[in-house]
């Protein structure tokens, strides 16, 4: 599959800024983003890319902001020279060592997860991605059954998986993500990790205790009342891709009319991850 990249570069920006487009750029498809010296580079694939949907995005940008960019065509066999390049070991919490397979193991951490993210979302780097992590890792998922919605890579499905769970169902709408979780499952040797290709209609008819989405703000209050109808009582969501204000609010407002209770948040950045709880069937 034939991808573009938007390389942006900004001569003057807030990070806030940054990230606010990096989510609208989201919405409109791009589904990788990498950091660079000057900005960040967006990935889309390339029959989905619409120059004029970046320049709406663009014009909703506050005034000040100074950014310029280049279009590229990335080859599928160049990819992985391209997030080679970039790729860099990761560590979460002190717990869990992220690498490629091109990185050295470090047998020290109790974790160790290996990734080959290809074109899919979700290496560990980005803030959402490393508090879903650490909420991963504080939370007893022994003999749990998880649901992970917008899975990308997988990370969170196989680290819950390592963590304990007994049965774990990864979906992503994007079937590059699809079989990146499978492979990267693979990778690590977890045989209990189920990867579905699809969105809120593709979540089977199961009782989940925990459920991981990380996503962004418009498609979970689009998908909530889908995961609510699946999560046991008591059960646990945590929910992350989205900003501190006015996102959380809505999104807890959303969560209440399905019986799901805000516990509490973590906040990286300009980005949140939130934890919700549900109190009745």
């Amino acid at each position: 599959m034939e991808y573009k990249k938007v390389a942006f570069s900004f001569s003057q920006a807030e990070e806030y800024q940054k990230d606010m487009l990096i989510a609208e750029l989201g919405d409109v498809g791009f589904d990788t983003f990498e950091e660079t010296e000057t900005g960040f580079d967006a990935f889309i694939i390339a029959s989905q890319f619409n120059e004029t949907a970046i320049t709406e995005v663009l014009n909703t940008l506050e005034e000040g902001v100074q950014y310029a960019y280049v279009i590229h065509d990335i080859e599928p066999e160049n990819w992985n020279e391209e997030w080679e390049k970039n790729f860099s070991p990761l560590i979460i919490a002190n717990q869990c060592y992220v690498r490629a397979t091109f990185h050295d193991p470090q047998p020290q951490y109790p974790y160790e997860i290996v990734i080959d993210p290809k074109m899919a979302f979700g290496t560990g780097h980005h803030q959402t991605t490393t508090m879903m992590m650490e909420y991963v890792l504080a939370t007893d998922l022994g003999g749990k059954v998880i649901l992970d919605m917008g899975a990308g890579t997988g990370i969170l499905a196989i680290l819950a998986s390592k963590r304990g769970a007994k049965k774990v169902i990864a979906i992503d709408n994007d079937d590059i993500c699809y079989e990146s979780a499978i492979e990267n499952a693979a990778l690590n040797k977890i045989a209990n990790l189920t990867s579905l290709c699809g969105s809120k209609e593709s979540i089977p008819v199961l009782e989940f205790d925990i459920i991981l989405a990380n996503i962004n703000r418009n498609i979970l209050l689009d998908q909530i009342e889908s995961y609510a109808a699946v999560l046991k009582t008591k059960g646990t969501i945590f929910f992350s891709g989205f900003y501190e204000s006015p996102d959380l609010e809505m999104i807890t407002a959303h969560c209440e009319q399905f019986s799901l209770q805000y516990v509490d948040h973590k906040k990286m950045g300009d980005w949140v991850a939130a934890r919700f709880v549900k109190i009745i069937s």
